[in-house]
C-alpha cells in the first residue's frame, strides 16, 4: 500500500474564483469503482506512491519541508503543485511528525519501535534517524514487494541514502533485485499487507527483528484506508497480539480523508474511481467520532484523539510558523484550502502497557498535551 495526498482531478473539485465553491456532480457512490479486477486496483494503489513522492519533492522546493532525501526516491520529473495542496502535504507532514517525535522524545528505558504500514517512498526513517540520533529506534516498514524492491533499488543507486543506513557492519546486499531489507534498526519487509489478516496465526509471514516488547507506534498514512474494514481489523489485531505482546505499549496513528457524504467527499470518491481506486475506512468511518470509535474497537481503549487537518493547521502550528509558510507562495483560494483540510483527518490512539515504571504510561505521556477537536 502507498500513501498519497494528491486528490486526482482536482481543479474539478474547487471552485476558481474567490467565492469558491464545488464543480460539477458526483457520478455514483463508495461502490462506484467496483469494476475492474483487484490486480487493476492494486496497480492503481502502487502508482500512488510516486504521486506522494513529487508532492513532497514539491514542497522541499519551494520550502515548506526541510527533507534532504525526498528527490533521492521521486522517479518523476519534479513539477510544482497547486499553492493548496503544498499546503495540504505540509500540513500532512507537520501533524504526523509531531506525534512521532513527542514519542520518542518521551523518556523510557529501552528502544522504541514504529511499524510503518505502506510506506512507499516515505523518507521518514531518514529524518527521524538524522533528528534523534541519540534514541534507539527500530524502524519497519511494509509494502507490495514492487514498491519495496523499487526503494532498495533507489537505495543501492544513493551512496547518501547507503550512508544512512551504515550497512557497513551488515554482510547483506542492497544489490537488486532484493526486495527486503533487515538490520537492527531498519527493515524493509515486502508482502501484502492482506496476508496479515489470516484466521491462522501459523501462517502469518515473519517479520524478522520486530521487537515484542517495545514500545509500538503503528503508523498508517493513507493505507489501510485502501483496504476493507474487517481486513483492517484483522491486521491490526495479527500486529497487537501476534507479533507484539498484549502487555506491550502500543499505538496507531491514522491519516485519512473523512466525510465523504457531502459535495466535496461525494465528488473526491467519484474522481477516485476514474482511476480505480476505492476507500472502503472512508465510508465506514466518515466521521471523527467514528475514527474515535474504531480506535476504541481496536483496542487502543488508553487515550486517543482525533483532529482533522484544518485543526492542525490552527492549533498545531505556531503564528511564527504560519507567517513562514504563508510567504512562501501566493495562496489566494483560502476557502477551499479550509474546505480541503476539514476533509482529512489525523488520528490517534493507544494501550498502556502491562509493566511498571516508564514504559508503561509512555503513549498517555507523549500525547498528554496535543489539542483534540474536544479540547484534549
Amino acid at each position: 500500500m502507498s500513501s498519497s495526498n494528491q486528490i486526482p482531478n482536482l481543479k474539478t473539485l474547487l471552485g476558481r474564483g474567490r467565492g469558491g465553491g464545488l464543480r460539477g456532480r458526483a457520478r455514483g457512490g463508495p461502490g462506484a469503482s467496483s469494476a475492474g479486477s483487484e490486480a487493476v486496483r492494486d496497480n492503481a494503489v502502487r502508482g500512488t506512491d510516486q504521486d506522494a513522492a513529487g508532492s513532497r519533492v514539491s514542497c522541499v522546493e519551494l520550502g515548506y519541508l526541510d527533507d534532504p532525501y525526498a528527490k533521492l526516491f521521486a522517479t518523476q520529473p519534479s513539477t510544482r503543485r497547486l499553492p493548496l495542496l503544498n499546503r495540504g502535504s505540509y500540513v500532512r507532514t507537520t501533524a504526523i511528525d509531531t506525534l512521532i517525535d513527542r514519542f520518542l522524545t518521551t523518556p523510557t528505558p529501552g528502544p522504541k519501535q514504529i511499524v510503518s504500514l505502506g510506506a512507499g517512498t516515505d523518507t521518514r526513517y531518514f529524518r527521524l534517524r538524522d533528528k534523534h540520533p541519540n534514541t534507539p529506534l527500530i524502524y519497519h516498514e511494509l509494502d507490495f514487494p514492487a514498491n519495496a524492491a523499487s526503494k532498495l533499488l533507489s537505495i543501492h543507486r544513493s551512496p547518501d541514502l547507503q550512508d544512512a543506513l551504515d550497512t557497513s557492519h551488515l554482510s547483506l546486499s542492497l544489490s537488486p533485485p532484493q526486495q527486503s531489507y533487515h538490520s537492527p534498526t531498519y527493515n524493509l519487509h515486502a508482502l501484502d499487507l492482506r496476508t496479515l489478516a489470516t484466521p491462522d496465526p501459523a501462517t502469518l509471514p515473519d517479520l524478522p527483528n520486530l521487537n515484542p516488547t517495545a514500545p509500538t507506534l503503528i503508523l498508517s498514512e493513507m493505507c489501510l484506508v485502501y483496504l476493507h474494514a474487517p481486513a483492517v481489523k484483522s491486521i491490526l489485531h495479527a500486529l497487537t497480539t501476534h507479533y507484539l505482546s498484549p502487555a506491550a505499549p502500543a499505538s496507531l496513528v491514522l491519516y485519512e480523508p473523512i466525510r465523504p457524504n457531502d459535495a466535496f467527499g461525494r465528488t473526491m470518491i467519484a474522481n477516485l474511481a476514474t482511476r480505480n481506486i476505492i476507500l472502503p475506512t472512508l465510508t465506514a468511518y466518515p466521521e471523527l467520532a467514528d475514527q474515535r470509535a474504531r480506535l476504541r474497537g481496536y483496542g487502543f481503549v488508553g487515550g486517543g484523539g482525533a483532529v482533522d487537518t484544518g485543526f492542525v493547521w490552527r492549533e498545531w502550528v505556531g503564528g511564527e510558523e504560519k507567517e513562514r509558510v504563508a510567504g512562501l507562495e501566493m495562496l489566494d483560494e483560502m476557502e477551499e484550502l479550509e474546505l480541503f483540510l476539514k476533509h482529512y483527518s489525523v488520528c490517534w490512539g493507544w494501550r498502556d502497557g502491562d509493566a511498571e515504571g516508564e514504559q508503561r504510561d509512555v503513549f498517555r505521556r507523549a500525547w498528554a498535551g496535543v489539542k483534540d477537536h474536544d479540547g484534549g
